[in-house]
C-alpha cells in the first residue's frame, strides 16, 4: 500500500517558513542552509514558493513525481515547484479564476528553468489528443528559439536572459491548452555590439558558427573560427556543459515544431549572418578640400558579402554609412561622418537590425501558437524576467532592469503584504500590524511624469541645443538632491566628503534591493536609439523579403518627420501594462534565490543570500504570515467540506453556515487561539489546525465508506436471499409439475406396452392357424402335379425310342456320304497346297488367328473404320496443338510451328497463309485515317528508295512528322504562316546549296498541295514559291546524303533562275510528299524521281554536274559539298560501315 506523505512528515528542517521556532533572520538562514544541504531546495512561506539553484541536476523532476503531485493538496507533500503549478492549474480549470506566476530573484536564480519547470508541469498535467499535443508541443518548444535569440553567458549565469518574457497560456473549459501569447521586454540590444569582460553575446551567434552544416556556412559566407568577428568575445567564447552544436540541432528542430517555414530559416539565419559581417566593417578617416574629415570603408569585401546576403546595393549602403541626411519640413541637409559617427551608425544598425528580428521572431511565434477560437479563454501567465542586477559598471540597461524589479516588488507588496492585512481588517479581525517597507516611493523616484528620473531623461533627449549626460547628471542633481533614495557628489544624502566610491560622473538609488551606482555616461544615447534614416532607407531598398518588414520606416512614400519615442519610454508603457494585466489575475509567487556568486554545486554563501533575503522582503511575509492566520476559507464550503466531523451538522445542516461551523469547531474542541471568525471566513492560523481538519476527514470518509459499504452490502444480500426465495419456490412447483407428468407418461407408456403385447399373441396365434391349413391345400397340389408329370415323361421317352429308331438309317448314310465328300476335298485341297504351298497356308494361318482374336471387336468393314478414325484423331491433334502455337499477332512475326506430319505440308502451308492474311487484316483494322495516310506514305517510300538510296533503312523507325517547326504555332512564323494560304504539309529547315562555293543557307521549306515556298529562316520573308505543276523531277544520289535537286520545267515562270539544289535531314519524308501529291491529283502528272550518283542541275543558263563520291570529309563525319570547276561540283559522303 502506498503511504502518502504530507508537508510535516520525515521533515528536514522546517518545509514552511511560517512554522519556524524561533523566528529571526539568523534560523530563517540556517534552516535554508539544512534544506539546501539535503538536496531539499523548495521551501514555502504559506502559498509562496522560495526556489534555491542547486547548479546540478536533481532527481525530483521525473515523470513519477509529476504523478505523485498531481491533484493534490498544497501542503499535502513536501514542498515543490509541482506543487504550486498544480494548485495553479486547478484553480483555473476548476474555479474559473485567471492565473499568474511571478518568478523573481537575481540574474542567476534560476528564474528561467523554473519557469520551463511550470510550463512541462502543466502541460503533463492537463488532457490529450493530437491537436492538444500539438499545442503543448509548440508552447514548450518556443523556449529553445527564444533563448538562443535572448539568453546570453554572463559574469552571473551561463544562460542568463537578457531579456524579459511574459506568456499568457489559454485554456479551455476543460482545462486544454488552446494557444498562448508571448511579450517580450528591453532586449538588451547593446550586448550585440559590446560584451564585459568573461560574458558572451547571445547564444545564437555561437551555435550557428558550431552546429551549421559546412554547406550552410558556405551559402552564408561564414567561418567557423570565432576570432574572425569583431562582436564575437573570445575569452569566454566556449563555456563548460554548454554544447552550441547540440543546441543549434535543437532550436532548428524548434523552429520545425512552432511552425517556421525552411525559407523564412534561412532569412533568420542570413539575417544572423550579416550581424555578424556588420562588426567586421571598419572605417579610416580622409580629409577634404574643404577641410572636414570623412570616413571610409577599409575592406569593402566584408559589405560586399553582407550586400549579397541582405540583396541591398553596395553602394547605396557605402554612402549610408558615410553621409547623413537630415530633414526638417522642406529642407534636406546632407553632412559627412567623421571614423566615430560612422562606428556609431555601424553598432545603431546592428542593435536594431537583431532587435528588430528578435521582435519579428515573439510576433512570429505568437502567429503559431495564437488560439484559434475566438471565445474568451481561462488564462495562466508566466512571467520570466530579468532579476535584480548591481554590476561594477552599471549603465542604462541596468536601470531599465533594476526598475523592472521595483515595480514587481511592489505588485507582490500590493498583492501580498498588503493585502493580507487589508482583508483582515475588512474581515474584522483583530491582529497586530506589521510594519514592512513599500519601495513605492523608489518607483515615484524613476516613473515620476513629472520630476521621475525618465521624464527628466527624456526631457533632454528632446531639448534642443546640446545634451549631454552632464547635462542630465546635472538635472538630476537640481532636481532629485533632496530624495531620501538618491545620492550624487551634490545631493545632500551623500557623504562626498568622505564617500569616495561616488565618482562624479556617477548617481545611486537606494533600491529595495541595495544601493546601485549607476554610471550616466550612455543614458541618453542609449534612450534615444537613434538609427540614421539613412541607413533605415538603405534597409528598406533590400530585395531580402523580411528586412522590408524589419524597417517600415526606411520607405521613402511614408516619410515621418516626427521623432520616435525614446527606449525609455516604451519601457514603462511595456511595464506599466504589465503590471495592469498582472493585477487582473490571481499571483502565485515563486521567489528564486541564488546560493553562490561561483555557480557551483553545495557551496551556501551566507552573505549573499542574506541580501536576497533582505531586499526580497521574505521576513516580512513571513511575520505577516505568522501575526496573521496560515488558512482561511468562506462559511459555505467549509461546512461541505467538514461536515461529516460532527453528527449535529451531518449530513444536513439547517441553519446559517456560520452557526454550523461554529458547532463543528466546538465538537471537534480546536482551541480558540488557532482559529478566529470573520465576517465571511473562517480564519486557521496554524497549518497544524489545517492537516488535523483534513486528517479527521480522510478518516471519517474512511468511516463513512465503510458505513456505506456495510449497508451496500446488506442490501446487496438481502435482495439476494429473497431473488433466491422465490426462485426456489418456481423451481419446485415446475418440478412437481414435471414430476406428475413422467409419472403419467410412464403409466401410460405400459399400458399401451402391455395391450401391443397381448394383441400381438392373439395376432399370431390365428396366423398360425390360417398357415397350417393353407400348407394343407398346397400338398394336394403338390402330390398330384407330381404324379401329372411322372406319366407325361414316361410317355416322352416311349416316343422319342421310336423316332430315334427310324432316323438311325438316315444318320447313317449321311455320315458315309460326308466320309466320301471328306476324301475327296482332301485329295483336292492337297493339289491346291501343292501350288500355294508355304505363302498361301501362312496368309490363310494368320489370318485366321487375326480373325479368332478380333472377331468380337470388329464387324465387317473394320479396316476402312480403323483408318478414317486414325486419320480423324490425327487431325484434331495437329488442330488443337496449332491452336495452342499460334505466333503474336504482329504481322511482322515470321514464327511458325513446324509440320508434324509429311501428309499435312499443303495443309500447313496453305493455314499459315491464311493465317498471316488474317492478322494483316486484324491490324489494318485498328488504324485510323491519319495512321493510314502515314503507313501509306511509308509504303510509298519503301516503292522509292527502297534498296536504291542508302540512307533510306534509317529513315524507317522515324516517323513522317510533317509540320517540323509548328508553324501555326509559333509567333515568330505567324506572318509567313498568314502569306501561304493552302494548308502547310511540311514545314522544315534545308540548306540551299550555292553553286559558286558549294556552300549551304539556311532556308524555311514549305510544302502544300499546290506549291514549294522557300523563305528566308530569320526574317521569315518568302524567297521562293514553285507551283507544283512546274517541277518536272527530283534527283538524288544512292549515298546516305540529304542532297536532292528540284528541277523545273524549262519555260516556266519558276524556272527563271533555274533549278533548286537543296539538303535536307528528312529527304525521305519530303520526296514522299512529293511524290505522292502527284500520285494522287487526276489532273497532274506523276513526279519522277531520278536515283543517281551523278546528275545535272540547271543553274540559270549553265548546266552543274553534281557528283556524288564516297570519302573522308575534312569537317568530321558530315557531308561536305565543294565546287571543282565552273561545271561540277562534288559532294564527299562518309563511307558507311
Amino acid at each position: 500500500m502506498e503511504v502518502k506523505t504530507s508537508l510535516l512528515d520525515n521533515m528536514i528542517g522546517v518545509g514552511d517558513m511560517v512554522l519556524l521556532e524561533p523566528l529571526s533572520e539568523d534560523s530563517f538562514l540556517e534552516n535554508l542552509r539544512k534544506r539546501f544541504d539535503h538536496s531539499e531546495i523548495y521551501t514555502y512561506i504559506g502559498s509562496v514558493v522560495i526556489s534555491m539553484n542547486p547548479y546540478r541536476s536533481l532527481p525530483i523532476f521525473t515523470p513519477d513525481k509529476v504523478e505523485e503531485y498531481r491533484n493534490r493538496n498544497f501542503y499535502e507533500l513536501s514542498p515543490h515547484i509541482y506543487a504550486l503549478a498544480d494548485e495553479a492549474y486547478r484553480s483555473l480549470r476548476d474555479q474559473d479564476k485567471d492565473q499568474c506566476i511571478l518568478i523573481t530573484g537575481e540574474s542567476g536564480a534560476g528564474k528561467t528553468e523554473a519557469s520551463k519547470l511550470v510550463m512541462s508541469y502543466v502541460a503533463a498535467v492537463c488532457g490529450k489528443g493530437q491537436e492538444v499535443n500539438k499545442v503543448k508541443e509548440q508552447l514548450l518548444q518556443s523556449n529553445p528559439v527564444l533563448e538562443a535569440f535572448g539568453n546570453a553567458k554572463t559574469v552571473r549565469n551561463d544562460n542568463s536572459s537578457r531579456f524579459g518574457k511574459y506568456m499568457d497560456i489559454e485554456f479551455d473549459f476543460k482545462g486544454d491548452p488552446l494557444g498562448g501569447v508571448i511579450s517580450n521586454y528591453l532586449l538588451e540590444k547593446s550586448r550585440v555590439v559590446k560584451q564585459p569582460r568573461g560574458e558572451r553575446n547571445f547564444h545564437v551567434f555561437y551555435q550557428l558558427l558550431s552546429g551549421a552544416s559546412d554547406d550552410t556556412l558556405r551559402k552564408l559566407k561564414l567561418d567557423r573560427d570565432f576570432s574572425k568577428y569583431n562582436y564575437l568575445s573570445l575569452d569566454s567564447a566556449a563555456v563548460n556543459g554548454l554544447d552550441d552544436a547540440a543546441n543549434f540541432r535543437t532550436v532548428r528542430n524548434a523552429m520545425q515544431i512552432v511552425g517556421f517555414m525552411e525559407d523564412e530559416v534561412q532569412s533568420v539565419l542570413e539575417l544572423v549572418a550579416a550581424v555578424l559581417k556588420l562588426g567586421n566593417i571598419e572605417f579610416k578617416p580622409e580629409s577634404r578640400c574643404n577641410g572636414t574629415d570623412e570616413s571610409r570603408i577599409k575592406d569593402k569585401n566584408d559589405l560586399k558579402e553582407m550586400c549579397e546576403l541582405l540583396g541591398i546595393e553596395q553602394s547605396v549602403l557605402e554612402r549610408a554609412f558615410s553621409y547623413r541626411t537630415v530633414e526638417a519640413k522642406m529642407e534636406k541637409v546632407s553632412t559627412t561622418l567623421n571614423v566615430a559617427q560612422a562606428y556609431y551608425a555601424r553598432d545603431a544598425l546592428a542593435k536594431n537590425l537583431y532587435s528588430r528580428l528578435f521582435s519579428w521572431l515573439v510576433t512570429r511565434i505568437n502567429e503559431s501558437i495564437k488560439a484559434q477560437a475566438k471565445t474568451r479563454h481561462k488564462v495562466m501567465g508566466v512571467l520570466d524576467i530579468y532579476g535584480f542586477e548591481i554590476f561594477e559598471d552599471n549603465s542604462f540597461e541596468q536601470f531599465i532592469i533594476n526598475y523592472c524589479n521595483e515595480k514587481l516588488q511592489q505588485i507582490f507588496i500590493e498583492l501580498t503584504l498588503r493585502e493580507e492585512q487589508e482583508e483582515y481588517v475588512r474581515e474584522g479581525i483583530e491582529w497586530t500590524n506589521i510594519e514592512y517597507f513599500n519601495n513605492a516611493v523608489i518607483c515615484d523616484l524613476i516613473e515620476n511624469n513629472q520630476n521621475g528620473i525618465l521624464a527628466m531623461l527624456d526631457e533632454e533627449c528632446l531639448r534642443p541645443g546640446t545634451v549631454t549626460d552632464e547635462t542630465f547628471l546635472d538635472k538630476l542633481n537640481t532636481i532629485c538632491a533632496e530624495h531620501q533614495h538618491f545620492e550624487s557628489r551634490l545631493s545632500k544624502n551623500s557623504k562626498f566628503l568622505t564617500d569616495h566610491s561616488l565618482p562624479h560622473n556617477c548617481f545611486r538609488i537606494q533600491h529595495y534591493a541595495g544601493k546601485v551606482l549607476y554610471r550616466a555616461e550612455g543614458f541618453v544615447d542609449k534612450n534615444n536609439d537613434l538609427l540614421y534614416r539613412d541607413l533605415s532607407q538603405a534597409m528598406y531598398k533590400a530585395n531580402h523579403s523580411l528586412i522590408k518588414q524589419l524597417f517600415p520606416e526606411g520607405n521613402p512614400a511614408k516619410v515621418n518627420l516626427k521623432r520616435p519615442p525614446t527606449a525609455g519610454f516604451q519601457f514603462k508603457a511595456s511595464v506599466g501594462t504589465l503590471m495592469r494585466n498582472l493585477q487582473t489575475k490571481n499571483p502565485n509567487y515563486i521567489r528564486c534565490i541564488k546560493p553562490n556568486d561561483k555557480k557551483a554545486s553545495h557551496i551556501f554563501t551566507e552573505s549573499l543570500v542574506r541580501h536576497q533575503l533582505r531586499y526580497l522582503g521574505l521576513m516580512e511575509n513571513v511575520r505577516v504570515r505568522r501575526a496573521g492566520y496560515a488558512f482561511r476559507q468562506a462559511y459555505e464550503p467549509c461546512l461541505e467540506r467538514y461536515k461529516m466531523l460532527c453528527k449535529r451538522t451531518w449530513p444536513h445542516w439547517r441553519g446559517p453556515a456560520r452557526e454550523g461551523v461554529e458547532v463543528l469547531m466546538s465538537d471537534l474542541q480546536v482551541p480558540g487561539e488557532e482559529f478566529s471568525y470573520g465576517r465571511s471566513k473562517i480564519f486557521i492560523r496554524n497549518p497544524r489546525t489545517l492537516f488535523f481538519l483534513e486528517e479527521r476527514r480522510r478518516q471519517c470518509l474512511q468511516d463513512l465508506a465503510t458505513l456505506i459499504q456495510k449497508i451496500y452490502r446488506g442490501w446487496k444480500c438481502r435482495s439476494h436471499f429473497l431473488l433466491l426465495k422465490e426462485s426456489q419456490i418456481v423451481v419446485a412447483a415446475w418440478y412437481r409439475r414435471y414430476a406428475q407428468q413422467k409419472k403419467y407418461q410412464k403409466i401410460k407408456s405400459a399400458t399401451t406396452v402391455v395391450q401391443s403385447y397381448t394383441r400381438g399373441w392373439q395376432a399370431r396365434k390365428l396366423l398360425r392357424e390360417l398357415k397350417y391349413q393353407k400348407r394343407c391345400e398346397e400338398a394336394a397340389t403338390t402330390i398330384a402335379a407330381y404324379w401329372h408329370g411322372t406319366q407325361a415323361r414316361m410317355e416322352l421317352r416311349r416316343l422319342k425310342q421310336e423316332a430315334r429308331n427310324k432316323h438311325a438309317v438316315t444318320v447313317i448314310w449321311a455320315y458315309w456320304q460326308g466320309t466320301k465328300a471328306r476324301r475327296e476335298l482332301r485329295r483336292l485341297k492337297e493339289e491346291a497346297r501343292r501350288k500355294h504351298a508355304v505363302a498361301v497356308i501362312w496368309a490363310y494361318w494368320q489370318g485366321l488367328k487375326v480373325r479368332r482374336e478380333y472377331r468380337k471387336f470388329f464387324r465387317a468393314n473394320a479396316g476402312k473404320k480403323i483408318y478414317d478414325f486414325t486419320i480423324q484423331r490425327i487431325m484434331q491433334k495437329y488442330f488443337l496443338g496449332l491452336k495452342s502455337t499460334l505466333p503474336s499477332m504482329s504481322p511482322i512475326d515470321k514464327n511458325w510451328p513446324s509440320r508434324p506430319y509429311l501428309f499435312l505440308d499443303g495443309v500447313h502451308k496453305e493455314l499459315r497463309r491464311i493465317f498471316h492474311l488474317w492478322r494483316c487484316k486484324k491490324y489494318r483494322s485498328q488504324f485510323t485515317e491519319e495512321k493510314k495516310a502515314v503507313y501509306e506514305e511509308k509504303l510509298e517510300a519503301s516503292e522509292i528508295f527502297k534498296d536504291k538510296k542508302a540512307l533510306y533503312p534509317s529513315s524507317v523507325s522515324q516517323p513522317f512528322k510533317g509540320d517540323y517547326l509548328e508553324i501555326s504555332k509559333n509567333p515568330k512564323y505567324q506572318k509567313l504562316n498568314s502569306a501561304v494560304e493552302e494548308k502547310v504539309l511540311l514545314a522544315d529547315v534545308v540548306n540551299k546549296i550555292n553553286r559558286a562555293n558549294g556552300k549551304g543557307t539556311a532556308r524555311i521549306f514549305l510544302l502544300t498541295k499546290k506549291s514549294v515556298v522557300l523563305a528566308d529562316q530569320k526574317t521569315g520573308q518568302v524567297k521562293a514559291s514553285v507551283p507544283l505543276p512546274d517541277l518536272t523531277s527530283v534527283s538524288v544520289s544512292t549515298q546516305s546524303d540529304g542532297f536532292f535537286a528540284l528541277r523545273l520545267k524549262e519555260g516556266s515562270a519558276s524556272a527563271v533562275k533555274g533549278d533548286f539544289l537543296l539538303s535536307s535531314e528528312h529527304l525521305i519524308e519530303i520526296i514522299t510528299k512529293l511524290h505522292h501529291i502527284g500520285s494522287t491529283t487526276a489532273d497532274r502528272e506523276q513526279l519522277n524521281v531520278d536515283i543517281s550518283d551523278e546528275f545535272l542541275v540547271q543553274f540559270k543558263q549553265d548546266k552543274v554536274c553534281v557528283k556524288f563520291i564516297q570519302g573522308v570529309p575534312k569537317n568530321g563525319n558530315s557531308v561536305s559539298c565543294k565546287r571543282k570547276n565552273n561545271r561540277l561540283l562534288e559532294v564527299s559522303v562518309p563511307t558507311t560501315a
